[in-house]
């Protein structure tokens, strides 16, 4: 458990949430890209994207020792950082930094949905959001996706695997590791109807058309198909209540062939719920931003997929942090 030495360090916890701000704001207004070109004063960026001068002055210069701008007399310019990951349109951009707007705006209703339980912020489900939010979630999830999936496929036993079904694959980033790790697996990725459309993009981008293929649905209504050899669930349980976890990993043992099998990759909680922080974290998150979300424990997970009929149910930590169940059929 950590422990808080001083009141100090207690107030500097409770004011990070102003960086937050400022780099948010920052993204929303476009500074970085705006800045792509060269340094510009304040008053001309203040214009440019139909600001007061002198609040955006006073934004520029909050972003320099925060470290994503540099200035120069009057002029701002981009710092290393920022050329490389904060401008639009660059191979290595962060753009799932929008996503984090969004959840800004839900994070601030913790309090109550403390009280009440549940999300008071989001009445939507996935299925349901517009466009923008749903295209930021999912760059959002193929950056993580894009760090995660290397080590992923590096751990996981892929060498008998031919046909792969990606369960919320959202981008496919998982899917397009696991055939550069082995050429031969074939991959479906599966996700609601609206998300398809974005994931088809991000497959023909990565040059993936004569591999991967596309299954829209609702994991908990609609069917997989079968004869996978493996099935891969991604940062989908959290999503779900512990009723809806255990028809889901049903679904998986249908869909796969005996000697198959399932990986979960989510937030693995210890029994106390406390650790790892960044899962006692993301139950918040959960409670904020949808109906029955939580994180769950090895145990909990263990029990549904046995339930389900998997064996040799084991727990796989990657250096790096990630956290899998892995379950043969």
């Amino acid at each position: 458990m950590k422990e808080i030495n001083s009141p100090g360090e207690f107030m500097e916890m409770v004011n990070a949430f102003r960086i937050s701000r400022i780099i948010l704001t920052a993204h929303e207004l476009n500074l970085f890209t705006l800045l792509k070109d060269g340094p510009l004063t304040s008053p001309v960026m203040a214009k440019a994207i139909g600001a007061n001068e002198r609040a955006t002055d006073r934004l520029m210069n909050a972003l320099v020792p925060i470290g994503l701008l540099k200035k120069a007399g009057s002029q701002f310019s981009n710092s290393d950082f920022s050329t490389r990951f904060m401008i639009k349109g660059q191979p290595t951009y962060m753009g799932g930094v929008t996503h984090l707007g969004h959840l800004w705006k839900t994070w601030s209703t913790l309090t109550e949905a403390v009280k009440a339980g549940t999300s008071v912020a989001v009445k939507q489900s996935i299925g349901n959001r517009e466009e923008v939010w749903l295209e930021s979630f999912i760059a959002a999830m193929h950056s993580r996706g894009l760090q995660q999936a290397k080590e992923i496929a590096a751990v996981l036993d892929l060498s008998q695997t031919r046909q792969a079904l990606d369960i919320g694959g959202g981008s496919g980033a998982f899917t397009f590791e696991f055939i550069r790790e082995n050429p031969a697996i074939r991959g479906t990725i599966f996700d609601l109807p609206n998300v398809i459309p974005i994931t088809r993009q991000y497959i023909s981008h990565e040059g993936f058309d004569d591999s991967v293929t596309t299954l829209a649905g609702d994991y908990l209504k609609d069917k997989f198909g079968y004869d996978y050899d493996l099935v891969f669930v991604s940062a989908v349980l959290h999503i779900n209540s512990p009723e809806e976890n255990m028809l889901l990993i049903n679904k998986c043992a249908e869909a796969l062939n005996p000697g198959g099998q399932l990986v979960i990759l989510d937030h693995i909680m210890t029994d106390d719920r406390t650790g790892p922080a960044v899962g006692a974290f993301f139950a918040l998150n959960m409670l904020v931003g949808t109906e029955k979300g939580d994180t769950y424990t090895e145990k909990e997970i263990k029990l549904w997929m046995q339930a389900a009929g998997f064996k040799y149910i084991r727990r796989r930590d990657t250096p790096q942090g990630s956290n899998m169940m892995i379950g043969i059929k």
